[in-house]
C-alpha cells in the first residue's frame, strides 16, 4: 500500500470515510434500513424486553437494560431524548481535558470512559461496569461504529449490541430510530425538552432553503496533508438532508470505490465550481486555515470570498443536535451570495 493511501486511511479512520474502507472490505453485504427492522416499543422494566436492531437482530434480555454503554454518536443522541448511559467510547475528550463536540450535551464527569480515538476499546474496564446493553450506530453493515474489530467478539459475549443503520437513510427517520431505542429503555418521548426540541427543528428546517440560498451552489468536503474529498451526499443522511429541504449540494461525478466521496489531489481542488464551501469541523480534519496554505485552495472563489463555513459532520441524531445545524445554516448562508 502507497504513502498516500496509508496516508488517507489514517484520515478516513478518524471519522466517516472509515465506513468506505470497512465496506469495500467488510462481507459485501448490502445495509439495511430502519424501516427494515420492527420498530420496539417500550417494554416495562420489571418484564422481559425484547428489540430488533437494524441488523434484524433480535435482542432479549430478563428486564429493560439500565447499564447502556453507547458509542458517542448514539450516547449524545440517546441523551437528548432521556436516555443516560454509564459510559461511552469514542471522541470524547480534546487534547486539553474539554469535551468534543461529538458527544453533544453528554456529561462526561458522569460517565466512564473506555476509549477515546479510534480503535481504542477498554475491554476490561467494559466488562467490569457489568453492561446490560451496546448502543452504536453502523456506517457499513453489522459493522459497529468505533467497536474494534479484534474485540468486537468478546464484547459481544459480555451483554448484547445494539446497532443503528446510519447509511441511506435521511435525518428525521435516524432521529426517529434513535427515539424508537430511547422509548424502548424507558425514556418519554412527549417529556416537555423534547417536544420543543422537536418544534424548534421543524421550524429550522420549514425556514430552509430561503430564496436566496436557493441560488447558491453548495460544495461540502473534508480535506488532509494530501488530498480533499468531496462528500456524496447519498451516502451521508445530514448532507442528503441539506438536499431534500432544497439546497443546491454538489454531487461529484466519480465517487470512490467503497462510497461517501470523491478523493482529490489539493491540484484538483477547482473541479467543481460552488458559492459555499462546508468543511468538515472535526478535530481530526484539517482546518481551514491550514486548507488555505494550499494555494488551488485559496484561490477557490468562495474561499477568496470568506464562504466557507463549518460542516458539522458527525451531529448526533436528536431534535437537539439538528436544529443547532439548521439554525447555524440559515445563519451562514444568509451571509453569502452568488458568485
Amino acid at each position: 500500500m502507497s504513502l498516500p493511501v496509508l496516508s488517507r486511511l489514517r484520515f478516513l479512520a478518524a471519522g466517516l470515510g472509515l465506513a468506505s474502507v470497512l465496506a469495500a472490505c467488510g462481507s459485501g453485504a448490502e445495509t439495511t434500513t430502519a424501516t427494515d427492522a420492527s420498530p420496539a416499543a417500550a417494554s416495562p422494566a420489571a418484564g422481559p424486553w425484547t428489540f430488533t436492531d437494524d441488523r434484524g437482530k433480535k435482542i432479549e434480555t430478563p428486564k429493560r437494560p439500565a447499564r447502556v454503554v453507547a458509542q458517542v454518536g448514539a450516547a449524545a443522541a440517546l441523551w437528548d431524548f432521556g436516555v443516560r448511559p454509564v459510559a461511552v467510547f469514542g471522541p470524547h475528550r480534546l487534547k486539553d481535558g474539554t469535551k468534543d463536540p461529538q458527544v453533544g450535551d453528554v456529561d462526561i464527569t458522569k460517565v466512564e470512559s473506555i476509549g477515546n480515538v479510534w480503535d481504542e476499546f477498554n475491554v476490561e474496564k467494559y466488562i467490569s461496569l457489568q453492561p446490560d446493553l451496546l448502543v452504536s450506530g453502523m456506517y457499513a453493515k453489522d459493522a459497529l461504529w468505533y467497536v474494534p474489530q479484534k474485540s468486537a467478539a468478546t464484547i459481544e459475549q459480555v451483554a448484547p449490541t445494539l446497532g443503528v443503520n446510519l447509511i441511506g437513510m435521511s435525518v428525521p427517520k435516524l432521529i426517529e430510530r434513535y427515539g424508537q431505542v430511547a422509548a424502548a429503555l424507558g425514556a418519554n418521548l412527549d417529556a416537555p425538552e423534547v417536544t420543543a426540541a422537536k418544534a424548534r427543528f421543524d421550524a429550522a428546517a420549514a425556514a430552509l432553503p430561503t430564496p436566496e440560498a436557493k441560488g447558491l451552489k453548495i460544495l461540502v468536503m473534508a480535506g488532509g496533508p494530501e488530498a480533499m474529498w468531496v462528500v456524496n451526499p447519498d451516502d451521508h443522511p445530514d448532507v442528503r438532508y441539506f438536499k431534500e429541504l432544497g439546497l443546491d449540494v454538489v454531487v461529484p461525478e466519480k465517487v470512490d470505490d467503497g462510497g461517501y466521496w470523491q478523493t482529490l489531489s489539493w491540484e484538483n481542488a477547482d473541479t467543481y465550481e460552488a458559492d459555499v464551501i462546508l468543511v468538515d469541523a472535526r478535530t481530526q480534519s484539517m482546518r481551514v486555515e491550514e486548507m488555505r496554505k494550499k494555494p488551488t485552495f485559496a484561490g477557490l472563489p468562495a474561499v477568496k470570498a470568506g464562504q466557507v463555513y463549518q460542516w458539522h459532520a458527525e451531529e448526533r441524531y436528536s431534535y437537539q443536535g439538528y436544529a443547532n445545524v439548521l439554525e447555524q445554516l440559515r445563519t451562514d448562508l444568509a451571509k453569502a451570495k452568488k458568485l
